[in-house]
């Protein structure tokens, strides 16, 4: 069975031996990569539409996992008891979805081993959700693949609470581009960092040849310029 390079780099951060309970699910592809490769003794495949869970119990079915991965039909993490895995994954989401999850099931979350997070969307906010909430980020990773690029991250509760604070502008930069991925020099990162600067330059030549002078044309400007400062600030990370 060969998973996309994003769901591959999601399992990969799995620790060996754990049990997995996967939030979205889909077509159950995690659950029985991880079972089928000896990387999880059990996995609990969870989602909130029929269709896609319907389809996950094809598929374990036909790899033969069916005493090994369970299927749930749930929101979140509604249907998961205390203690049943130790690690919990969610992928393919957006931002605020995730950290809603998070948040409702929190007294289940925050007895996990690990989390696998893969937002979507909303990326450096959920980071400082994260960190806001206690959360550590320990194990950070990027792809890029089918034009898109995908952040990723292995998150632990943090039993001493929310760490340390740090200066506002690492918290920025941490927050927009993930923190171990800046101090690793990550080459996706730099390829994203590339992109970004590039589409923020062309982006702010048109705003200021239009010879728009309104508020928010002006409001606009400032994003930009503001985004690009800390596009260049992290960078610069890569000249050390």
């Amino acid at each position: 069975m060969e998973l996309s390079k994003r769901l591959a780099a999601v399992t990969g951060m799995v620790t060996n031996g754990n049990v997995v309970c996967d939030v979205g699910c889909d077509h159950g592809y995690v659950s029985i990569y991880l079972v089928k490769q000896g990387i999880s003794p059990r996995a609990i495949a969870m989602d909130v539409r029929k269709g896609p869970l319907s389809q996950a119990e094809q598929n374990i079915r036909m790899y033969g996992l069916s005493d090994y991965i369970e299927t749930r039909l749930s929101d979140g993490v509604d249907a998961l008891e205390n203690g049943e895995a130790d690690t919990l994954i969610l992928a393919g989401m957006g931002g605020k979805l995730m950290e809603s999850i998070l948040t409702r099931g929190w007294d289940k979350v925050i007895c996990m081993r690990e989390l696998i997070l893969q937002p979507q969307s909303e990326i450096p906010l959920f980071r400082k959700f994260l960190r806001d909430s206690g959360f550590g980020i320990v194990t950070e990773n990027m792809v890029y693949e089918d034009e898109k690029f995908y952040p990723m991250m292995r998150v632990i509760p943090l039993m001493q609470g929310v760490a340390e604070d740090t200066p506002q502008e690492d918290n920025v930069l941490t927050d927009l581009y993930g923190g171990l991925l800046l101090k690793q020099r990550h080459p996706v990162l730099k390829q994203y960092l590339d992109f970004q600067n590039e589409k923020l330059t062309r982006l702010l030549k048109e705003l200021t040849i239009t010879g728009r002078v309104s508020e928010k044309s002006r409001n606009r400007v400032e994003e930009v310029k503001k985004e690009l400062f800390f596009n260049e600030l992290a960078k610069k990370q890569y000249d050390i």
